[in-house]
């Protein structure tokens, strides 16, 4: 049986999928890698149009009646996540053109409930900084290895947003989760599940061989910042979100929700394998 699996093309992602797609793992799917920028896919989704797909926890509401969230392979960040820059510094983004990766995007809505009242201008994510840099915004949020190069371009941070969601909540920030169609049926989805923390855990074991791997879609960063943003993306919560990681991604749709930037809530299902036998 074949299933694709679509993700964004970034080092944490790359690494994540690495064993699978590279047939490390053992299993009876045959996997394909599809990538594309994580908006895309967002937009994607709403089709339903891959059996396995990246995803902004932002877009699960959109995307409920199609897909489960699997408990493995989450993008988490526990006091760190994406960043708002600018040329110098500001004291309010109220009123403030700031360039986005996407409306769907968990940074987005991130944003939208530190401040509500900023006006979004879409970029593609990795033409941000460059759009701050020469003035056509106010602002830019970043996501992916932009949060560890914008100084390169001498922008300054105003604030990290996975840092003030841990001072309002306690809580990690959730950004991206990997979610799989229902129409596969549990089973399915359970196996493929299996294969996918496997795939985690292989590249957690032979991590310098994932990081070669992952090299590839490092866009510029080195490999030391290579290795340092798949460690702040592949952490503790990626092999299972556990309850802290579970109820992060429930408050985080219920303050979209009650912020009014999610048409409704929607209580957020987790696909998990099956448990390891020894």
């Amino acid at each position: 049986m074949k299933i694709r699996v679509a993700h964004s093309p970034d080092p944490d992602d790359a690494f994540m999928f690495y064993a699978l797609v590279k047939g490390k793992v053992e299993s009876e799917f045959e996997f394909v890698d599809v990538t594309m920028d994580i908006e895309t896919l967002n937009r994607r989704a709403l089709e339903g149009e891959y059996e396995v797909t990246a995803i902004s926890i932002h877009a699960y509401p959109y995307l409920a009646e199609r897909y489960a969230l699997l408990s493995c392979g989450a993008s988490m960040g526990d006091g760190y996540g994406p960043v708002v820059v600018a040329r110098e510094r500001l004291e309010s983004l109220k009123g403030r053109r700031v360039a986005i990766p996407g409306k769907l995007t968990s940074a987005y809505l991130a944003l939208k409930l530190y401040e509500p009242e900023f006006s979004p201008v879409e970029v593609t994510f990795d033409l941000i900084p460059q759009a701050v840099a020469r003035g056509e915004v106010d602002a830019g949020l970043l996501i992916h290895e932009g949060q560890l190069t914008y100084s390169e371009l001498e922008l300054v941070k105003l604030v990290d947003l996975g840092e003030w969601w841990r001072e309002e909540t306690s809580l990690p920030l959730p950004l991206g989760g990997n979610a799989i169609r229902r129409d596969l049926g549990e089973e399915v989805m359970r196996r493929v599940a299996t294969c996918l923390r496997e795939s985690i855990l292989y590249a957690l074991e032979h991590e310098e061989e994932a990081l070669k791997y992952a090299m590839r879609f490092a866009r510029g960063l080195d490999w030391e910042k290579n290795r340092r943003f798949v460690r702040m993306y592949v952490n503790e919560y990626t092999l299972d979100y556990g309850e802290r990681g579970r109820e992060a991604v429930r408050l985080f749709l219920k303050r979209g929700f009650e912020a009014g930037v999610l048409p409704r809530y929607v209580e957020p299902e987790f696909i998990a394998p099956p448990p390891r036998t020894l």
